[in-house]
Formats: C-alpha cells, structure tokens, sequence
C-alpha cells in the first residue's frame, strides 16, 4: 500500500469518527451533508480531506466578507488579546465605535446588541409591544424569522410551529407576501407591528412587487402601526445595497439584524428610528455587543467598504444571474434574485442536486423544498462563478 493511500485511508477514518462523536453526543437537529470541513479562504472552503469547494452557502448568507477574511482575523486576534467580555454593566470605546458605524450605514438612529437573527426579531418584537401598547402582529406567508419560541410566533411554516403551539403571540395573522389588500385588511386596532422580509430566503427568495414595500409603509403611516423588517439575510450589501430596504426606498421603525455582521462571528443587533427604544432595565443581554463581537463587525463593515463589496454584489450577482438564465433548462422554473441572494426554482426536489454539486466541488442549499438558494460570499470571482454554472448544468 502507498502512503498516500494510507493518508487518505487515516483522514477518512478522522472524518467518520467526527461524525461518530456528533451522532452520539450532539443532539441531531440538523440535516447535515456528509462532509467535514476543516479550512476557509474567501469563496473557497476545503474538507478535512484537503478537497475544495466552492462555498455558495457562506455559512447561510453569513461570511459575506468571505472565510477568514484577513482584517477580521487580525481585529479578533488583537481585541483577544485586550478585552474578550465584561458585559454591558461597564461601557467599551469599540461599542460605541460600532454602534457609530451602524447608524451610519443603515441610516436608522438606535442600536441594541445581541447575538443572533432570532435574538436580534424577539427583541423587535418585545420593543413594539412596548412601544404600541398592542400585542398582535401581521407576518407574511413563507416567512421565517427564528425558531426560537416568540420568533415562531410569526414564522409561517407548520413543521416548524406545530410541534409547539400554542406560539407566545397566538395573535398574528399570516397573509399572502406581496399582497397590499391582504396586509390593509388584516391591520386590527390591536395589531402591534406588521414584520416582512424585504426579500423571503428561507421561503424560497421570494422578490415582493416594486412598490409592495411602499405601500406597506403608507398603511403602517395611516393605522399608526410599527414597520419591522428583518434584513438578517438581506443586510450588509447580499443583494447589491448595504440592506435591501435600499432597493425599494422604504425606511422600516425598526430592524432586526445579524449573519453577515461580524464577518463570521456570531453577533446580532436591533436598530431603530425615532424615539423608538428600550427604556432602563427593559431589555438587556449579557453578551451582546461584547468586544470581541463589536471588533469583529467592525472590521468586517470596514472590509465591505474598502473591498467594495456592496460593488461586487450587484456586478457579480448581475453576471451570475444572467449566466443562470442562459441555461435554458426545461426543469427550470425560474431565475430570480438581487446582487448575490439568488434562487433558482425547479420542478422537483432539489436535494439530489445538492448533492450532485457537493460532489463535483460546489456547496449549495436547498429552500423551499425546489428551490436552490445561492448566497455565496461577496467575494467570489467571475471565475468561480463560470464553474459553478457549469455544474449546475451538469446536474
């Protein structure tokens, strides 16, 4: 036997007693593909068997900034080296630094620091209760805001809700995305907030009607109802602006934030308009906006600035679609997204294709149960792009 055949035989023995340790002490809530991955670099990751893929999951619309972008690592390692965590009883100078630089590039007034996507839509939630001094909300069908038990509340999908009903908000009434009419009717007295995806991820990259999101601010306007939207998908330049919001020129009361904010470190924030915030003692989080997280978002918002990143989103997401729609496939629904948030849709499930693509050198993800969901980082090349497509059409 060669020692090369030895070494791969001891690597694919490492790898199965990953996934044997996993399965025995890690409870099994997710569907996880058969790889382990080991390193990152850009769009790029490799598994423990050193082998290559091109990453158009990144983390779930997460290293936006790229894996292991060289300014976030060097802003993790120094800050570790500082001031890790103290919490929120004392102040930080690099808190108050992001919180600056998120003002600044979201154009609301208001931060809150948590931790993660569902964190950052329960605090929306608890702060238009309190604000409103009403308990109902309006969500949209194909929804998903976090699966944590107030979040369910207004996430739409039953296998997701109903092995825990009944929600905290037992008052939300889901109504068809896109549809003005379903959103005006279902605005009680009682109704807190009205919560929409700018654009649906998990429900299928869903792209409301060009004037939709207005619309839903002027009936928010004239019923005195709050305006949430969660861009924890949509933000830090995935669909070719600094947050989707910009694509259709509407400013919500309050948004929900997360995923690609640290760079790939787990952070989450809510940010607000107005006079719209928690008072003393109304909210709080012990690690939220530590300094390791806040120097780590801090860079990432400096790389996507100075790498051009929201430039690179619409550009390369532009090339990407149109490469996509030249497939011509009979078994192709559609092509539909904005800068590098794209879906494609198909007439059948699509894990087999997820599969087919992890095993010619291309991480995908399936929604919706026929939809595939390419959310690469920003940073991915024209180049990338091309092989990708080929293997789509492979499959």
């Amino acid at each position: 036997m060669t020692e090369d055949v030895t070494g791969s035989k001891d690597l694919q023995a490492m790898c199965n007693l990953v996934m044997e340790k996993d399965s025995k002490y890690v409870m099994q809530t997710y569907g996880r593909q058969p790889l382990v991955l080991s390193k990152g670099r850009g769009a790029l990751v490799q598994d423990i068997n050193e082998r290559e893929y091109i990453d158009c999951v990144a983390g779930i619309a997460v290293n936006n900034v790229g894996h292991c972008h060289p300014r976030v690592v060097r802003a993790i390692q120094a800050q570790a080296e500082k001031l890790i965590h103290v919490s929120n009883l004392y102040y930080t100078e690099i808190q108050a630094e992001l919180a600056e630089a998120l003002v600044s590039v979201t154009g609301m007034e208001r931060v809150f620091f948590c931790n993660s996507g569902a964190e950052a839509m329960e605090g929306a939630m608890k702060l238009a209760r309190l604000v409103s001094g009403k308990s109902a909300f309006v969500a949209a069908e194909h929804s998903f805001h976090g699966r944590t038990i107030g979040s369910l509340s207004v996430t739409h999908k039953d296998i997701y809700r109903d092995p825990f009903m009944p929600p905290v908000s037992s008052e939300t009434i889901f109504v068809p995305y896109s549809d003005t009419n379903a959103i005006r009717q279902a605005i009680s007295e009682n109704t807190a907030a009205v919560i929409l995806e700018p654009i649906q991820g998990e429900g299928g990259v869903n792209i409301p009607k060009p004037e939709y999101l207005k619309d839903v601010r002027e009936i928010c306007d004239e019923t005195g109802t709050l305006l949430i939207f969660d861009e924890v998908q949509t933000g830090f330049g995935r669909t070719g602006t600094w947050f989707c919001k910009e694509q259709f020129g509407v400013e919500p009361d309050i948004m929900s934030l997360a995923k690609a904010i640290g760079g790939g470190f787990p952070m989450g924030a809510i940010t607000t308009r107005g006079d719209i915030g928690f008072g003393l003692g109304q909210h709080a989080s012990t690690f939220g906006g530590c300094p390791l997280a806040c120097a780590a978002a801090l860079a990432s918002i400096e790389a996507i600035k100075e790498d051009e990143l929201v430039k690179c989103s619409k550009e390369n997401g532009t090339y990407f679609m149109g490469k996509l729609r030249g497939m011509e496939r009979e078994d192709v629904v559609e092509v539909r997204g904005k800068g590098l948030m794209i879906g494609i849709e198909i007439k059948y499930p699509c894990s087999k294709f997820v599969d087919f693509a992890r095993e010619n050198g291309v991480l995908l993800n399936c929604v919706s149960d026929s939809v595939l969901r390419l959310v690469p980082p920003l940073v991915i090349t024209k180049e990338q792009i091309d092989t990708v497509v080929d293997v789509l059409e492979q499959a």
